[in-house]
């Protein structure tokens, strides 16, 4: 039996009715680690890339690490890994809580969804027990109700992954959300899921996830901890306020998208900002599994207030999404808007871009009035009841705007003749950084493989955050494609073995590999760690490949490098993309289209 892996899978084919325990593909174990690497692998050899992401033919893989489930420090990530309904390309979405380590104690290391249901149903996993259970009496229901029924109807102690309205709705920025709040947020995961008629994955699991060498591992999991609560960062900042603590140094600077990036400082980012969440609004902190940080924030809207309502958020990014992208400034109902997405099932950075382009379009008089007869208020920046109500249209694609609300920012953009309105790439909304404040975030952007995203390639830890002798000039291109693909790479092998992102502002790589050996039992240097890293990276981009994604997809909006940004240290700033972009593929081993050379995937065994 392997250590921090199980070495089973569970085969789902919704056609049929039928789930089947498979052994884990060992060998592409220990190439890609697990998680988002080893997903990748099993979808890039199961499906065409080329077919339709809403159909049957796609497949939706919830991939664990190794570390997943262990006492590593924030070891309770998952992966969902599919063709993305909103981009075109490789989807692979992050989430955190407590559903991921239950698979792993349920005996599996990953679930991979075929075909199509029939019938609305939800699957009851149970240790070894497997049951398609009838979802109708869920169809319709939001997150919060779905969890609670079926736990009411499975085990109380049962995990639930599933979908609201908005994947059943086949919204194309849907999400699936476990344990209530955590999301596997991004590229429309949970449109695929609700294409497939499955409404959630219930699992009770009793097991325990074995490690190879328990003294080791348990005295690197120590010095680990140790490492978080010195790091300024995972025990102040993030313990602290969160992400929200994220945006009163944005405004600062300059970089805070305002207005759907037509600004970087937002007038009234103080009544949003981490302090004042954390002063006024905030009940307790809340960590996933096995986490140290407790970065989650539980909150309640203010007493006197029309927009009412508890739960956990909001992050930095959704603080963005839904208030300052669209110049709303109210924290309640930013609070409330965030509430309403965990309730729903939607990606918060696309449903606030999505609402952002809308004001904007409408500004410029894009959009006639007859498209906003059932809105029933101003589709303009500041206006906090437009989001609101844009939310609920797009979640069940009420009449003709609420339809093309759904199919997010460049869908909406592009129907109404000005794409170039659209502030992402490759159809995914950009995060809340804008880039002509930060270069590599620019090229970061662009090459991201799931499209417009911040997790795959963090600059900012070298433009903005790293000590001033390491960092980088946040307004410089050269040095940025470099610096960019070693973050990329470290970022390809966290994901994959199991543990957040935030840990890895505190545990460097080389501890990682030090965790991951001992947990295993599987020797990797540093060198083959990057290996790994690359490997997957290149892996998910021949995946885009073939599903007809080209050079001209890594790519900025105009606004981004042409539309000098200014204000706080950010003066007459655009992006120069395309040399960064010619060195970034020059370094990658990539021809002049963006297409891995058959020299480099020799050197990264990638058949």
């Amino acid at each position: 039996m392997p250590h921090g892996w199980t070495g089973k899978i569970l085969r789902v084919d919704l056609t049929e009715g039928r789930a089947t325990p498979e052994d884990l593909n060992m060998p592409w174990a220990r190439q890609y680690i697990g998680g988002r690497g080893l997903g990748t692998r099993y979808l890039y050899e199961e499906m065409d890339p080329s077919a339709d992401a809403l159909s049957p033919e796609n497949k939706v893989i919830f991939a664990t690490g190794p570390m997943t489930g262990t006492y590593a420090p924030t070891g309770g990530r998952y992966m969902v890994i599919c063709k993305s309904p909103l981009t075109g390309a490789v989807a692979c979405s992050n989430s955190g809580g407590y559903w991921g380590p239950e698979l792993k104690f349920a005996g599996y290391d990953m679930i991979i969804l075929e075909g199509r249901s029939p019938n609305p149903v939800y699957l009851w996993i149970n240790n070894d027990g497997v049951e398609f259970r009838d979802a109708s009496h869920l169809w319709g229901k939001n997150t919060e109700e779905s969890e609670d029924t079926i736990r009411r109807e499975t085990d109380p102690q049962a995990r639930i992954s599933g979908i609201g309205v908005a994947g059943e709705k086949l919204n194309r920025f849907a999400c699936i959300i476990n344990d209530k709040s955590r999301a596997a947020g991004r590229s429309g995961v949970g449109a695929a899921m609700g294409s497939k008629n499955i409404k959630a994955i219930a699992v009770r699991g009793t097991g325990a996830v074995e490690v190879a060498d328990q003294l080791k591992f348990g005295e690197l999991v120590f010095d680990s901890m140790r490492l978080i609560n010195e790091s300024p960062t995972t025990s102040k900042a993030l313990r602290g306020m969160g992400t929200a603590s994220t945006v009163a140094f944005a405004n600062s600077i300059g970089m805070l998208p305002t207005n759907n990036f037509q600004q970087g400082q937002f007038e009234l980012a103080d009544n949003v900002s981490g302090q004042t969440i954390a002063n006024t609004v905030l009940r307790r902190n809340k960590g996933c599994y096995a986490c140290p940080i407790g970065c989650a924030r539980v909150t309640e809207t203010s007493g006197e207030t029309k927009w009412k309502g508890h739960g956990e958020g909001p992050e930095y990014e959704t603080i963005f999404g839904l208030g300052t992208d669209c110049g709303v400034g109210e924290l309640d109902a930013v609070l409330y808007a965030n509430y309403a997405c965990n309730l729903y099932g939607i990606d918060t950075i696309s449903a606030g871009g999505t609402v952002a382009v809308a004001m904007e379009l409408r500004e410029r008089g894009y959009i006639p009035d007859e498209d906003l007869a059932d809105l029933g208020t101003d589709l303009k920046f500041g206006n906090a009841d437009a989001v609101i109500r844009c939310l609920e249209m797009m979640t069940t694609r009420e009449g003709k705007f609420g339809d093309l609300l759904a199919e997010g920012g460049y869908r909406l953009a592009e129907h109404y003749g000005h794409a170039e309105l659209f502030m992402g790439s490759k159809k995914q909304d950009f995060a809340a950084y804008d880039p002509r404040a930060a270069k590599g975030m620019g090229l970061g952007y662009a090459t991201s493989n799931r499209g417009g995203c911040h997790m795959r390639g963090y600059s900012m830890k070298v433009e903005w955050f790293a000590p001033m002798e390491e960092r980088l000039d946040p307004f410089a291109e050269e040095g940025k494609a470099a610096a960019l693909i070693k973050l990329q790479h470290d970022a390809a092998g966290i994901d994959s073995v199991g543990m957040c992102d935030f840990s890895a502002y505190a545990v460097p790589p080389e501890r990682q590999v030090e965790l991951y050996e001992t947990c295993t039992g599987e020797e990797t240097s540093r060198e083959e760690w990057d290996e790994i890293g690359e490997r997957i990276w290149n892996l998910e981009r021949l995946f885009n490949n073939r599903a007809g994604l080209t050079r001209q997809d890594d790519s900025l909006p105009p606004r981004m490098t042409e539309e000098p940004l200014s204000g706080g240290a950010v003066q007459n700033q655009v992006v120069a993309l395309e040399g960064m972009l010619a060195e970034y593929y020059r370094l990658r081993g990539w021809d002049d289209d963006g297409n891995p050379s058959a020299e480099t995937l020799e050197r990264l065994n990638i058949q």
